[in-house]
């Protein structure tokens, strides 16, 4: 149906509705900027909660990223970020193919319409001049007809007076004609208007006016589709990135599945996992033998007791059944550079890590250092290419750096050997468990001394086999010297030497309370292992403090009070 004949006569309206139709697209172009606004604000929220819980940069991220949760997590925050960069994406189609298209549009419409509009108003205020035209032809017609009929009234008046004069007479008949003429000659120009006017009104109401309302039609008819366009894109700008949030959503249901509990079960051992073995059992110590204690062999406990000293310097408990204070942290970056501050098995896999990555270094400059032969190659066979000489002092760096590293990795393998050389295997764990060395018929064992708590909680710098064999001797030798003892030997009455002791490994003793040692070092035993994994001894009659048992090979005199026998 077309406008142009079905609502000829609806000018008003269809102004009206065309500002509407104007309207109507100016708010869905309002509904769409804040739609895309909302996109944008969602995806700049889901970036800062991704980022938020993305792990710091620091060495609890490595730990983190051992086990298959954490890494999982870390999959979703990424893809999360990839999700989060479809919002954008959707944010921007909307803005450049629907928001920006409309905004156009509505500046081309609006000044369409306003051209329409104004020629329909041209032709109206035509048509309405033409009848205004027409009726005044008109008017002048009824009013010549009329002045017309009365001169002919008045002349036949005259004509049938006896006592008027033929002149007057003939004036009267001559202004009578001359009325009918004009009444005549305004009824041709009444009729020749009116005749131009009906085609005017024809050509109006069936041409001009149907032509306007058509392209009114045909404009609001586009507004209409190009707004169908525009929500049909509106739902594909969201239907184009489905994919992608589908490999998103698919990327953390994989991280998910990816979960494996037993790993990171496994990944708690390799992470916490000391090398230390066990403590065995301790041994009876049978006071109702006719060889009993003396005070110099008495506990450091009691020793102590005169001194009103914190318990806490005396204690000699089980390590992995206590906390303190003072324990070596086990993070990645703190300790000494070789690690001596580890468990054996944590050390093993520090020291391992190290010269792996000192590898990957030494192999990086390899190939930095060939690519650069090869260019000086080039430049000898083809000087004009560059001067051969420019790239030695970088291979002069490179190799210097090269043997810098290989240093390194030679000094980390040599700990390394030298601590898997003290790790226990588990078949010299059950064939030594039973071990006992016997010599002038006395026999002692240290119940896996390496498995205790130092006096201020670290951990011992290196461990043996988790059973000692201590070797009863009666040849005492003096040795050389290390730092004071704690203070809770001043004023102590001395201890008298009850063996000798030989040790096995170095021992630096930073901890209050202990002594350092050098390995082979010989020293004087005052005081033997309690049960809490630590002896006593005395360098040079004038230096005490503890070492670790499993770091030294005892030597008892049999007949020393206070020696311990097992029989």
């Amino acid at each position: 149906m077309s406008w142009g004949s079905e609502l000829w006569d609806q000018f008003d309206n269809l102004e009206k509705h065309t500002q509407w139709g104007i309207e109507f697209v100016e708010k869905y172009t309002k509904f769409v900027k804040e739609r895309s606004e909302i996109e944008t604000n969602y995806a700049k929220q889901i970036r800062n909660l991704s980022k938020k819980y993305q792990p710091k940069k620091n060495s609890r991220e490595d730990e983190e990223s051992k086990y298959s949760f954490c890494r999982a997590f870390l999959t979703t925050l990424n893809e999360l970020n990839d999700y989060a960069g479809q919002h954008e994406v959707i944010a921007e189609n909307l803005t450049s193919q629907i928001i920006a298209e409309l905004s156009r549009y509505l500046q081309d419409i609006k000044t369409e319409r306003k051209m329409h509009f104004h020629d329909g108003r041209k032709a109206q205020q035509h048509i309405e001049s033409s009848w205004k035209q027409l009726e005044s032809c008109k008017r002048r017609f009824e009013r010549d007809c009329k002045e017309a009929d009365r001169a002919q009234q008045y002349f036949e008046k005259m004509d049938a007076d006896i006592n008027v004069t033929k002149a007057d007479v003939e004036k009267a008949r001559q202004q009578a004609q001359m009325r009918h003429q004009m009444a005549s000659d305004s009824k041709g120009d009444y009729s020749s208007y009116l005749q131009k006017f009906n085609q005017e009104q024809n050509d109006h109401y069936y041409t001009i006016i149907p032509n306007i309302f058509q392209k009114l039609q045909d404009m609001e008819e586009k507004r209409i589709e190009r707004i169908g366009v525009c929500m049909k894109t509106f739902a594909d700008v969201d239907r184009q990135v489905l994919p992608i949030v589908g490999k998103c959503l698919d990327g953390m249901t994989k991280a998910a599945e990816s979960i494996e509990p037993k790993d990171d079960s496994k990944q708690v051992v390799e992470s916490y996992k000391s090398g230390f073995e066990p403590p065995g059992e301790v041994e009876f110590e049978d006071y109702g033998q006719a060889m009993k204690r003396t005070a110099s062999d008495t506990s450091l406990t009691n020793s102590r007791e005169g001194k009103e000293k914190p318990v806490s310097k005396s204690k000699g408990k089980l390590w992995p059944f206590i906390k303190n204070k003072n324990k070596l942290s086990l993070k990645l970056g703190s300790g000494p550079e070789d690690f001596s501050h580890l468990p054996p098995e944590q050390r093993r896999k520090k020291l391992q890590g190290k010269i792996d990555d000192l590898n990957k270094d030494i192999q990086k400059d390899m190939d930095q250092r060939d690519a650069l032969t090869k260019m000086k190659d080039v430049y000898v066979k083809n000087p004009q290419m560059g001067d051969p000489a420019s790239v030695d002092p970088r291979l002069l760096e490179i190799g210097q750096n090269i043997e810098k590293l290989q240093l390194e990795v030679q000094k980390f393998e040599g700990w390394l050997a030298e601590v898997e050389e003290r790790m226990p295997s588990k078949s010299d764990t059950q064939r030594r468990s039973g071990i006992f060395e016997t010599q002038n018929n006395t026999t002692v064992s240290n119940n896996c001394a390496q498995d205790r708590e130092s006096p201020d909680g670290s951990y011992t710098e290196e461990q043996n086999s988790e059973t000692q064999v201590i070797k009863v001797n009666t040849h005492p030798v003096p040795t050389s010297s290390t730092p004071e003892f704690d203070d809770e030997f001043d004023d102590e009455e001395t201890l008298p030497t009850i063996g000798t002791c030989k040790a096995l490994y170095p021992f630096e003793g930073h901890n209050e309370g202990t002594i350092s040692v050098a390995e082979g070092e010989l020293l004087y035993v005052i005081e033997e292992d309690k049960g809490d994994g630590w002896t006593r001894v005395r360098r040079n009659g004038e230096e005490e403090g503890y070492v670790p048992t499993s770091y030294v090979e005892v030597f008892l005199e049999t007949n020393a009070k206070g020696a311990m026998t097992y029989i």
